[in-house]
């Protein structure tokens, strides 16, 4: 389980044939062999590990569901550990699942920050509430006025500055998990209503 709060960035040396090579050094204590850490919000195993470098090998699912096969050489991608006994919850519950992509819409200067425009497929609009949490990239944000299948977040400068968010450009695709709780309650909703929302 992760938290949606990027502890570093790293960067991707290659990704053939399913083995992700990347080039980071790691916050905290040192990483194992079979540890999960969460690239770009997808949740990945390690299987080598150096001081600067550490291999993770991606699934067909993977590489299918993330934009990760997408990436070239040199990308800068998001990091977070997993979650540790005892470790502040500073975001919300994000599992590291991506659900698929977004696409970047718009990205505007805001009162010394920026909003950033995201558009989702348009059968997981429901998922998305005002206020509420999404995960892009596998950073926690905080979803602004949700609108058919577009939705606003407002980003910090500190954000903009230790994430990927700064090298976004209209275009591009993103990860998207939406938020766990809002998931069981349409899943539980489609149940009781007999019926996909």
């Amino acid at each position: 389980m992760f938290t949606g709060l990027i502890q570093s960035t790293g960067q991707l040396e290659s990704l053939i044939g399913g083995q992700l090579w990347l080039q980071a050094a790691f916050e905290g204590p040192g990483v194992q062999i079979g540890e999960s850490i969460a690239i770009n919000g997808c949740c990945l195993t390690v299987v080598e590990h150096s001081a600067s470098r550490t291999r993770f090998e991606l699934s067909e699912e993977t590489l299918r569901k993330t934009s990760l096969g997408a990436l070239a050489p040199g990308a800068t991608v998001n990091l977070e550990r997993a979650l540790r006994m005892g470790d502040s919850m500073g975001g919300h519950i994000v599992q590291g699942h991506v659900d698929g992509l977004g696409k970047v819409e718009d990205i505007r200067p805001a009162q010394g920050g920026h909003v950033f425009t995201f558009s989702v497929a348009s059968d997981s609009v429901h998922l998305l509430v005002d206020k509420g949490s999404v995960t892009v990239d596998g950073i926690s944000l905080t979803v602004v006025d949700p609108r058919d299948n577009h939705f606003d977040v407002w980003v910090i400068p500190h954000t903009y500055a230790v994430t990927n968010l700064s090298q976004l450009a209209p275009g591009d695709p993103v990860n998207i998990e939406f938020d766990m709780i809002a998931k069981h309650v349409a899943r539980y909703a489609e149940a009781y209503l007999g019926k996909k929302l």
